[in-house]
């Protein structure tokens, strides 16, 4: 049987979504989250990610086609 992408999935919210991003290892020790914008928009939508990143004091960085969120809010320093 080939995989689907898109295959069935049961019902969920958008804050069951979000919950599921924060209440991983790495949204608990200061990680960073990585996620396509694509399914962003799909499951959430970009203010919506917005809004729960800037209430938990962590900051984001967008590329073409990822979000980062970097769990912890201390500064970040590019450096290259």
């Amino acid at each position: 049987m080939m995989y689907e992408r898109f295959a069935y999935r049961p019902p969920h919210t958008r804050q069951d979504w979000l919950s599921q991003i924060f209440h991983c290892r790495a949204a608990q020790t200061g990680g960073v989250i990585k996620r396509q914008i694509f399914d962003v928009e799909r499951e959430v939508g970009m203010s919506v990610l917005m809004r729960e990143v800037r209430r938990r004091g962590f900051q984001m960085i967008r590329t073409k086609h990822h979000v980062v969120i970097v769990c912890d809010p201390d500064r970040i320093e590019v450096l290259i």
